[in-house]
C-alpha cells in the first residue's frame, strides 16, 4: 500500500425531503448566491420552487443561471464568471447532476482569477481564491458532490479536458433519492456506468497489498449491479435508488484510491467521443472499458481473475487462469448489454472515422494511464476493438 493523504471535507446530507434544508445549509456561507442547473427537468417536476422557497425563506438573494449541458460547457462558465464578478457574489449552488456541479467549480475557480479559467484544465496552475460551492444532487453518476474533480468542454477545438483540486470539493451535498425517481431511464443506466467506472479506474492498479480497498470496491460493484435490475424494474423503489446514490458518491470522494495508484487512461479515451460526438459520458465508458480490459488483461491476468471471481461469481480455473480473466470481461460486457447501455460504436451511431485523430489528441500531452501506460497506437488499437 501506498502513503496517502485522504481528506473529504463535504457535508452529506442524505435522505427523504433533505432538499428543504438547503436554505438554512446556504445561509451557513453566504447572503447571496449564484443559482446553476441545466434544463427544465427541475422545474417540471418542482425542485426548482422548492429550492427557491428555502432560498428565500432565508433572506438569501439569488441570481440565476440556467443552461447547463450534458459535456458542460466553457462558455457557460464564462457567462458565470462574469455574473458573479458584477454582483460581488460569493457562494455558487448547484442543482442538477455532474455537469451542472462541474460547470459550478470551474466559475467558482475562475470568478477571482485574473487569467482564462481554462488555463486550470489545460495547464499545471492551481486556483487560489475558490468560491465555496453546494449541491443539490438529481442525478447519481459522475460523483462531482463530493469529488476534487471537475470536466469542462470547449467547443472551439472540441477539447474536453479535467481539473484536480482538494478546493473544489463542494462544502455541502444535499441527496435525497427520492428526486431520481423520475429520472429518464437513459440518464439511470449512463449513471450507473459512470459510477462502475470510477470504481474500475481504481480497482486495475499496480499497487501491492491494498485487499480493503480491493473488497470495498467488489462489494460496491456488487451492490451496484443488483440494484440497477431492480431500479430497471421498479423506477420508484427508494431502496435501490438510495443505495445507488450513496454508491456513487463514495466511489468517487476519493476513499476507494487511498494508498493505490489509480489508472483513468479509459476516462482520458473517453472524453475524446463526447468531446467530437456528445455523447452521454457513461455511454462511452461503457463502450470503452471492455475494449480497453480485452487490450491490458495479460498486464496482470491475477487481477482480472479475481475481478472476475469476487465480483460476478466466475468460476476460477487454476490451470487456466487467462480462462477466468476473459470470463470476467464477457460477464461486465454482458451486464451493460442487459441493463440497456451501448458497448459498440455502432450502438450510439458513432463512425469509425475519427478515431486516429481521437487518439492523436488523447495522448497530446503523453501517454495515457497508469495501469498500462498507452501510447497513441494503443489508444488506437483500443478504439479500433469498439467498432467489431
Amino acid at each position: 500500500m501506498d502513503n496517502f493523504t485522504f481528506q473529504s471535507p463535504t457535508r452529506i446530507i442524505f435522505g427523504k425531503k433533505t432538499e428543504l434544508e438547503v436554505g438554512k445549509e446556504t445561509k451557513k456561507f453566504s447572503n447571496k448566491i449564484l443559482l446553476h442547473y441545466g434544463g427544465s427537468s427541475i422545474k417540471k417536476y418542482g425542485l426548482y420552487d422548492k429550492v427557491i422557497k428555502s432560498l428565500k425563506d432565508e433572506n438569501i438573494e439569488i441570481f440565476e443561471l440556467g443552461g447547463v449541458k450534458p459535456n458542460p460547457r466553457l462558455d457557460l462558465v464564462y457567462e458565470g464568471i462574469k455574473i458573479c464578478r458584477d454582483n460581488n457574489i460569493n457562494f455558487i449552488l448547484a442543482v442538477g447532476g455532474g455537469s451542472a456541479i462541474d460547470s459550478a467549480k470551474a466559475i467558482a475557480c475562475g470568478v477571482n482569477y485574473q487569467g482564462d479559467v481554462w488555463d486550470f484544465y489545460t495547464t499545471d496552475k492551481k486556483a487560489g481564491n475558490v468560491l465555496p460551492i453546494g449541491v443539490v444532487l438529481t442525478i447519481p453518476a459522475a460523483g462531482s458532490e463530493a469529488s476534487n474533480g471537475s470536466v469542462i468542454t470547449r467547443e472551439e477545438g472540441l477539447l474536453k479536458k479535467d481539473y484536480v483540486d482538494d478546493a473544489i470539493r463542494p462544502v455541502f451535498a444535499i441527496l435525497n433519492p427520492e428526486l431520481t425517481f423520475t429520472l429518464p431511464t437513459e440518464q439511470t443506466l449512463c449513471g450507473i456506468s459512470d459510477i462502475f467506472a470510477h470504481g474500475l479506474e481504481r480497482y486495475f492498479t499496480n499497487t501491492q497489498n491494498v485487499d480493503f480497498t480491493d473488497r470495498l470496491i467488489e462489494g460496491a460493484f456488487k451492490s451496484l449491479i443488483n440494484n440497477a435490475y431492480i431500479v430497471l424494474e421498479k423506477p420508484s423503489d427508494y431502496a435501490a435508488r438510495a443505495e445507488i446514490m450513496w454508491i456513487g458518491l463514495v466511489m468517487h470522494n476519493g476513499l476507494f484510491g487511498t494508498g493505490r495508484e489509480e489508472d483513468w487512461g479509459s476516462h482520458a479515451i473517453e472524453h475524446e467521443l463526447s468531446a467530437i460526438y456528445d455523447i452521454a459520458h457513461g455511454a462511452g465508458l461503457s463502450i470503452v472499458f471492455p475494449a480497453w480490459m480485452k487490450y491490458v488483461y495479460k498486464h496482470d491476468l491475477n487481477r482480472f481473475a479475481q475481478f472476475a471471481v469476487r465480483v460476478f461469481g466466475a468460476e476460477r480455473y487454476f490451470n487456466d487462469i487467462e480462462r477466468t480473466a476473459l470470463e470476467g470481461i464477457k460477464r461486465l460486457e454482458n451486464f451493460y448489454k442487459e441493463i440497456g447501455l451501448p458497448t459498440k460504436l455502432k450502438d450510439v451511431n458513432i463512425p469509425d472515422t475519427l478515431l486516429e485523430e481521437m487518439a492523436n489528441k488523447s495522448t497530446a500531452d503523453g501517454p495515457l494511464g497508469h495501469f498500462v501506460k498507452l501510447e497513441t497506437k494503443d489508444v488506437l488499437n483500443i478504439l479500433k476493438m469498439t467498432i467489431r
